[in-house]
């Protein structure tokens, strides 16, 4: 009986010995203020069926340079193994975890949920299939100390396959706007930045790469969660237009990882990202008030991907009249740009048509 009280008690002591240590590294990092009580980030990791993935994301975001932080896990009714893993760190004192008992069917509903518990005064939304060099937190952190008119911060980013090798980075996609800007070191007027790039695409291509301010977050009323694909995109407008934007460029601190279930392909093919997108740039553009110039090579990269949208029964008749409304409210010449592709489609339509009773009166 003495032994195995023994082992009890000294069980505790490891324990609370291990969580002091913890909470005390944390607390005599340089930059962490000796703050016992509120951490300086919160760091939120929304998971849904990426148990392959978890232990990986996790481990990196615990093993950070920057330690004072309280870490909340999230899980949308995952239907692997992702539950079991995440309990796992349940023994750490900055961990809870939240489990919901349906799924939200919806990405920025757990980030809205999130941050609702969050106390820090950053906020990292870290996605669950990701995962993040030991340094990036820190120099995350160093940029918005620095400045207190940056609202977000966000760094370079490599692209990785499903076993995480190296592919490429995520800038390469944003050669068309600049093909030096997000290979270097900048901080930019929000509002600029709107005008220049965000209204012609998510230049903040992964949340995974970006820490924010919470204060700037709750001013701008927090992610649009009727948004599905893009609600990231109009959060990151919406607080630029609040103050500066800083970017650590040079060597890439974040790994987005490119698989299967990156994008869901129904929400393509039915049309609910053209609509969202449309709807984004929309909203960017009223606010922002790019030049005409830009409103040309938006109008010109957006159309092929809006357009045929409109010219399919594929898309509900409801979003495609969302998505021509919005369209027209970007591009003037919108209505007559659809003119020449409306005249192919309905052209290839009736040749169909006559196939299909040429081969009817065959058979008959």
């Amino acid at each position: 009986m003495a032994v195995s009280c023994l082992k009890v008690t000294l069980s505790s002591f490891l324990k609370q010995t291990v969580a002091d240590t913890i909470r005390l590294t944390a607390c005599i990092e340089g930059r962490n203020g000796m703050n016992y009580g509120r951490p300086t980030v919160s760091i939120i990791i929304p998971n849904y069926n990426h148990g392959r993935y978890l232990r990986q994301r996790v481990d990196s975001v615990r093993k950070q340079t920057f330690q004072n932080f309280e870490l909340i896990l999230l899980d949308d009714c995952s239907t692997d193994e992702s539950r079991t893993i995440l309990a796992e760190y349940a023994n750490d004192p900055r961990v809870r975890t939240e489990f919901n008992r349906e799924n939200s069917k919806n990405t920025f509903k757990q980030w809205k949920k999130g941050i609702a518990l969050a106390t820090g005064k950053y906020i990292w939304v870290a996605e669950s299939d990701d995962f993040a060099d030991a340094q990036m937190l820190g120099e995350l952190v160093s940029r918005l100390d620095a400045d207190p008119e940056v609202v977000f911060c966000n760094c370079r980013s490599y692209r990785v396959n499903s076993d995480g090798e190296i592919i490429g980075t995520l800038d390469s996609f944003m050669e068309h706007l600049d093909s030096k800007k997000w290979t270097e070191d900048f901080v930019a007027d929000g509002r600029d930045e709107c005008r220049k790039y965000l209204v012609r695409c998510n230049t903040v291509s992964n949340a995974s790469s970006v820490l924010f301010r919470k204060e700037t977050y709750d001013r701008v009323g927090g992610v649009d969660e009727t948004l599905r694909m893009c609600g990231d995109w109009k959060l990151w407008a919406a607080m630029a237009l609040e103050g500066k934007i800083a970017y650590v460029g040079g060597i890439p601190l974040n790994y987005y990882r490119q698989h299967a279930e990156n994008v869901t392909n129904a929400h393509v093919r039915e049309g609910i990202y053209a609509a969202e997108y449309l709807q984004v740039v929309r909203w960017i553009a009223e606010r922002a008030k790019p030049t005409k110039d830009i409103l040309k090579k938006l109008s010109d990269e957006v159309f092929p991907m809006w357009s045929s949208k409109i010219l399919t029964n594929r898309v509900s008749f409801n979003r495609r009249w969302n998505i021509l409304m919005n369209a027209c409210a970007v591009d003037p010449r919108a209505l007559r740009r659809l003119v020449r592709p409306g005249m192919v489609a309905m052209r290839l339509s009736l040749s169909r048509r006559l196939r299909t009773f040429r081969s009817a009166s065959h058979t008959s």
